[in-house]
């Protein structure tokens, strides 16, 4: 709860660290449990990925985990090669 006060700025900042690196915010979560805020976006490969979450943690407010998702058809592709 303490980070939510800022939340919308920081937001709005990190769309436009995303955006400008070359990425796309997908959403916006509030949350319950670990996290108060959750932003999932796309970028076109790891490195992007990683300028961007070091940009975004600049500041040491933001605590991230970050996740390789895979979509329905990508994992169906790498268990027909099992």
């Amino acid at each position: 709860m303490a980070g939510l006060p800022g939340w919308r700025e920081r937001v709005d900042e990190g769309e436009e660290i995303i955006k400008e690196a070359g990425g796309t915010l997908q959403g916006v979560y509030v949350t319950l449990g670990r996290y108060d805020v959750v932003e999932i976006f796309e970028a076109p490969n790891d490195e992007v990925a990683i300028e961007i979450l070091m940009k975004l943690q600049r500041f040491g407010a933001e605590h991230t985990e970050t996740l390789r998702g895979f979509t329905r058809e990508e994992a169906e592709e790498i268990l027909k090669r099992l």
